[in-house]
């Protein structure tokens, strides 16, 4: 088991960050299983069990279909691609990810249809990429059962990767992240998985059974639950990120619950950032009190290329996304997002006309919450909001 505590080396080389302000790297699913797993050097048996695809090379073969060939097995930094020169650019203090993916041997797989699993060897994929933090709370860390989910367990600690949002127990599975940065503060990152995402309620960590961090719900009962959890660990300086997986895969639509459950985070609980995942495309971004609320971020990293169906919601494209925030008041002091495509099975720089399109979308959505983007010469994003810019 991981200490509750891990200081980061400071990195060199941003020009986001300055020492009055914490920089984060937040991306949308990070899914290594299945057909990026069959590319990296240790490929896991690739029996899948799904209704219509029973080999995981396939969805590979997919990708070459549509795109050209990719010269197998790449190196363990491949799949970020584009993603690597970024984030060494702007060289944020934490790097968080949603790992959907168990990360394991297991053949024990749950009967759902879908499951997603990376070899442990070929751990060093994320470590290639410098993650500090895996948030587990979703609806594929249990793919492979209990055995799958300790050893991913295993294998990211042996990464030395701090991780949340599951565990052996209830008590490792409400755990929070804490990721101290040298000069600034912490990052405590909570992570926190619903039904609506298609987590079934019996991955809910009990006392006496591992599991998922399950909400029961996300009425104001659960957000005192949550404060009284962040208060025990909160101190002067740092920054509390309440990651979460909600909702389905395809809807730009923010349900009225998920943004009063964000905002009373916020209000009552202590939490200065909302990371929300499980759509597979971008969703409408809201500042509320000074402090961000992300509410969906698309796919970052999966093997969906050549995959047909709701192309008009273009899950090709995807955000890396960089809010720089105050550790003294968790308030966001400013935004940058870097659009991202996904080609070849890895993470790509985006066209004009991409970075256009994502800035279209998060405009039309981001309307009726207060926030609005522009496109830099770059075709980075910034993001505006309470009648800034």
């Amino acid at each position: 088991m991981l200490p509750p505590q891990r200081l980061l080396q400071a990195r060199q080389g941003g020009d986001v960050m300055n020492k009055q302000s914490m920089t984060l790297f937040l991306c949308g699913d990070v899914m290594t299983g299945r057909g990026i797993d069959q590319i990296l050097p240790h490929p896991s048996d690739p029996r899948l069990y799904e209704m219509y695809v029973r080999d995981a090379r396939e969805y590979v073969e997919l990708a070459e279909r549509l795109n050209g060939p990719i010269a197998k097995p790449v190196d363990f930094t491949y799949i970020w691609g584009d993603a690597l020169a970024e984030l060494q650019r702007v060289a944020p203090d934490v790097r968080i990810i949603n790992l959907e993916t168990a990360v394991t041997i297991s053949n024990e797989y749950w009967p759902k249809g879908i499951n997603y699993r990376m070899h442990p060897a070929n751990s060093p994929c994320l470590t290639a990429a410098a993650i500090d933090c895996c948030v587990l709370a979703n609806n594929h860390v249990l793919d492979w059962g209990p055995a799958g989910l300790e050893e991913t367990l295993v294998t990211l600690a042996r990464a030395g990767i701090m991780y949340a949002g599951a565990g052996r127990t209830l008590d490792e599975a409400q755990a929070p992240a804490v990721m101290g940065v040298p000069g600034k503060g912490s990052v405590v990152v909570f992570s926190f998985g619903s039904e609506t995402s298609g987590i079934s309620r019996d991955w809910g960590a009990t006392t006496g059974r591992p599991g998922v961090n399950l909400l029961p719900d996300l009425s104001d009962t659960t957000v005192r639950r949550i404060a009284e959890q962040v208060k025990r660990i909160k101190r002067g300086g740092d920054i509390v990120v309440a990651s979460i997986h909600w909702g389905g895969n395809w809807d730009y639509n923010i349900p009225r619950d998920q943004r009063e459950f964000a905002h009373a985070l916020i209000d009552a609980a202590g939490v200065d950032l909302v990371h929300g995942h499980s759509s597979h495309h971008v969703k409408g971004i809201e500042v509320y009190k000074d402090r961000l609320i992300l509410y969906g971020c698309g796919d970052f990293l999966t093997d969906y290329e050549g995959i047909h169906g709701n192309e008009e919601y273009r899950d090709d494209l995807g955000l890396m996304y960089f809010p720089s925030l105050d550790p003294a008041s968790g308030h966001l002091l400013g935004f940058k997002m870097t659009p991202t495509r996904l080609k070849n099975l890895r993470v790509n720089r985006v066209s004009r006309k991409e970075a256009q399109w994502l800035a279209e979308v998060l405009n039309r959505e981001g309307k009726p919450l207060g926030t609005r983007v522009t496109i830099e010469e770059d075709d980075r994003l910034v993001l505006h909001w309470g009648g800034e810019g």
